[in-house]
């Protein structure tokens, strides 16, 4: 490897000018901002090898938090690989290697035979193919440039002063950060639903609703990376093979158990187990009154973080400290409004949690997810304006309770973004991650808030912590609409999850919708309407009729969809513009603009994917439309100017 690089430099059919500070294919100047083109050189300085995101840090970002090092990097990496047509599941340039950093995976040509690395084949520097007097001379800065600007060439082309730089800033770094911190990967765990191992079927709910409350509690602890209940639910009374269960959810250990409740006595025994080994590194019994079901998170997290030897910050140590009494029934309610909420039964949540609250109304967590039940029967049960007020009034009155409650911080944050508030709902996340960084569910929210402003690569990159924290987000029924925005329609498809529910049925025929693949995308959007002919499934409906030519069909259900939505105040303005999308796909152009209308009004303004979404093509032109996009756009700029300075 060079020591630094030659002022001009090739590879496929791109050329960086060093001096220039420039990135060029095939002659034309491609725009890229300064972080993204200084992240290509330091990658292009070690060509073939891995550079960790640690000296990514030192050398790019040394002065900023651990949070915005890892947001920035992740949207540098993003806009470079844009601009080099690369992508992330099949890399030809930038390769991400593991939790370790990037590689440069191009064969590099120099014109400058000094550079010539001997060992090309392994990724080095090759001779260029045109001759040496041919090369391009660096360019002279133009006689009226400014000062900052002959500044900012001089900085571009001199690797070294970089690396020196890099290293003044590392030795202020390292009165913020210990090297601990800066290397530190956090330990993946999944506790599973306990196993009912008595007669008393009425007490299954114990089984995930106590798992359950381990993952919120241990959610605090910013050294576990701890799978969400989403992600467990389905292990609920099957039998466990340890391997392939770790395999699946992607962890290095499992905490497993069962229960057996015997009238008022309750004995809960534990194993915590390394997934690779199966060696046992901890376990445990607890015997209790069936009243002290409260204490068992407690016992539980206490004997875990002990067995697992984490230190705790003192802010971590503050969160998980003992909860304070809760009225024991009330709490029994609690733990069946989990459960039926994690088997998506909001209605009988709502009831469960209700009862929860009214006996005991000091109770947090229980209005947190009282106000995700009301939240969810709102959004996919068509339950209307009047569950989105109670939701609200639900976080607010947990958030009271407990200001940094992290799952209301959450989902009071969706919520927001639901309906129309993203500016509000920002914060609240971006506060929520100051002391909970790893936590892959707060970035995945976070960037969500992102997408419905338009933020589309800031969006990406918070999606792709998420998944590097939690590789399950994926797997969860989440969706990364941002590719799919971006018009990157096969890095969406491939960031589907793989299962056939009737919500991931219906994007995966979006997506090949917008790849113009329509026969497979008739069949994903009918088979998506049969199991659960909600909103999205009959959104899906009417385009597969815009494919079979059964206009007036697909028309007639689209503004049933559009009645009922206005009728009962359904939120989820990103929805509404699927059906403004779907109008013009049918050809009401008048419908279109109406729903378009209402869905920015409501707060979805992701003004770049506006302006080139494929699917409003024939909307173009249309004063209407012009006037619509520009609300868009003001209201994207302001954001953008208000979180993004």
């Amino acid at each position: 490897m060079p020591p630094t690089l030659p002022p001009l430099v090739r590879f496929a059919n791109f050329e960086v000018d060093l001096r220039a500070g420039e990135l060029r294919r095939e002659g034309s100047k491609l725009r890229l901002q300064e972080q993204p083109f200084l992240l290509l050189t330091v990658l292009l300085e070690s060509a073939g090898e891995v550079v960790t995101r640690e000296e990514l840090r030192k050398r790019l970002w040394s002065t900023d938090t651990f949070v915005d090092f890892d947001h920035r990097l992740a949207v540098a990496v993003s806009k470079l690989r844009d601009a080099l047509r690369d992508s992330a599941e099949k890399p030809t340039f930038i390769q991400t290697v593991g939790r370790r950093g990037y590689r440069f995976m191009g064969q590099l040509a120099s014109t400058d035979s000094r550079h010539v690395d001997s060992k090309a084949g392994a990724g080095g520097i090759l001779p260029s193919s045109q001759p040496a007097e041919k090369a391009e001379l660096p360019k002279p800065a133009p006689p009226g440039a400014t000062r900052s600007t002959t500044s900012r060439l001089i900085f571009l082309c001199s690797a070294g002063f970089i690396i020196l730089l890099g290293s003044i800033a590392l030795a202020k770094f390292v009165h913020f950060r210990s090297a601990k911190e800066q290397s530190f990967t956090p330990r993946s765990l999944a506790i599973l639903p306990l196993h009912n191992s008595g007669q008393d079927s009425s007490s299954d709910f114990l089984g995930f609703s106590l798992a359950d409350v381990l993952i919120t509690k241990l959610a605090y602890v910013n050294s576990l990376s701890v799978r969400p209940s989403a992600a467990i639910e389905k292990y609920r009374g099957t039998p466990i093979d340890l391997q392939k269960v770790a395999e699946d959810l992607k962890v290095d250990t499992l905490l497993t158990g069962s229960f057996i409740r015997d009238g008022d006595n309750l004995r809960i025994t534990y194993q915590l187990v390394d997934a690779k080994t199966e060696k046992i590194l901890g376990q445990g019994v607890i015997d209790l009154k069936y009243d002290s079901l409260l204490t068992v998170q407690d016992k539980v997290t206490s004997q875990l973080i002990s067995e697992l030897r984490l230190s705790l910050s003192p802010s971590e140590a503050e969160r998980l400290k003992p909860e304070k009494s809760v009225n024991p029934l009330a709490y029994e309610y609690f733990l069946q409004g989990l459960d039926f909420h994690g088997q998506h039964k909001f209605p009988l949540a709502i009831k469960m949690l209700e009862k929860s609250t009214e006996i005991d109304p000091n109770y947090a967590p229980a209005w947190a997810y009282l106000g995700a039940s009301y939240n969810s029967d709102a959004a996919f049960e068509l339950g209307g304006r009047e569950q989105y007020r109670r939701a609200e009034a639900a976080y607010e009155r947990a958030l009271a309770l407990r200001p940094n409650l992290l799952d209301a911080q959450m989902f009071f944050a969706n919520l927001l973004v639901d309906t129309g508030k993203v500016e509000q709902a920002v914060p609240l996340l971006r506060d929520a991650l100051k002391t909970n960084a790893n936590n892959g569910a707060a970035h995945w929210e976070l960037a969500y808030a992102y997408r419905f402003a338009g933020m589309l690569d800031e969006s990406v990159a918070e999606c792709e912590r998420a998944r590097q924290l939690d590789p399950l987000v994926k797997a969860n029924g989440s969706v990364l609409n941002t590719y799919l925005y971006m018009g990157r329609y096969q890095e969406f498809l491939g960031s589907l999850p793989v299962d056939d529910s009737s919500f991931v049925l219906f994007y995966r025929g979006f997506g090949e919708f917008h790849e113009n693949n329509f026969e497979q995308a008739s069949k994903d959007f009918d088979r998506a309407y049969e199991l659960d002919p909600t909103l999205y499934a009959e959104i899906g409906k009417a385009l597969s009729d815009s494919i079979h030519q059964h206009r007036a069909e697909g028309l007639e259900l689209l503004s049933g969809l559009e009645r009922q939505i206005r009728e009962r105040g359904v939120g989820d303005p990103e929805a509404t513009y699927k059906i403004a999308e779907s109008y013009d796909v049918l050809g009401d152009k008048v419908s279109a603009i109406r729903a378009l209308r209402t869905s920015v009004e409501s707060g979805f303004f992701s003004y770049p994917y506006f302006s080139r979404d494929p699917l409003l093509n024939d909307l173009r032109g249309e004063p209407a439309f012009e006037q619509i996009l520009n609300i868009a756009r003001q209201r994207h700029e302001t954001f953008k100017s208000s979180f993004f300075p």
